[in-house]
């Protein structure tokens, strides 16, 4: 069973009111991908899961063993996620899991909690507060939404190895100029 599971929201995406664009890896448009920020991110998370020194920002972050990401499907067409940690599967040598779907969440969770070790779950903010619940077995330990604006917070939930139930944190990610230091 999973000891830590620490979740994000996927990195920056287009935003029509600012005129932002999405880009692939490539740079073609696509609004279904990350802006240019949304792939600094993603390669700022490299230090921030497995810093240079071996020094974590924050105690209780870790470098993840397994890492999730939703999948695209008819439903689901955004590959914001996988491409948001995509750059630090690679650096681990790790297998992305993209097997379950936006919508998929409490399954996502059950698979998450059947890895040993460390997991790391990218997915829309939205369903955040659900997976959330879902691993701390309540709907009052997190907060009830993720504001549309954030996408530089690390939701990071403990098993204490003695009650097996599971604590909450909240870690900024202060990657990236303008990150807030505050949690949600």
């Amino acid at each position: 069973m999973a000891r830590k599971i620490m979740v994000i929201r996927h990195a920056e995406k287009h935003d029509d009111a600012d005129g932002i664009e999405g880009v692939t890896i490539e740079g073609q448009q696509d609004p279904e991908d990350l802006t240019v920020r949304g792939w600094q991110r993603a390669g700022a998370l490299i230090g921030l899961f497995l810093p240079p020194l071996g020094v974590f920002i924050d105690r209780n972050l870790a470098t993840p063993d397994a890492i999730f990401a939703s999948g695209t499907g008819p439903h689901s067409k955004s590959e914001r996620p996988q491409n948001t940690v995509s750059p630090l599967a690679a650096k681990l040598g790790l297998q992305l899991n993209t097997n379950r779907l936006k919508g998929e969440e409490t399954k996502l969770v059950a698979d998450a909690l059947a890895i040993s070790g460390v997991v790391l779950i990218a997915w829309e903010h939205k369903a955040i507060p659900l997976i959330g619940n879902s691993i701390i077995g309540n709907n009052t330990s997190c907060p009830h939404s993720w504001p549309d604006t954030r996408f530089d917070v690390v939701w990071i939930f403990d098993q204490d190895a003695g009650s097996g139930g599971w604590s909450f944190h909240q870690v900024p990610q202060r990657l990236l100029a303008g990150d807030s230091s505050e949690p949600i």
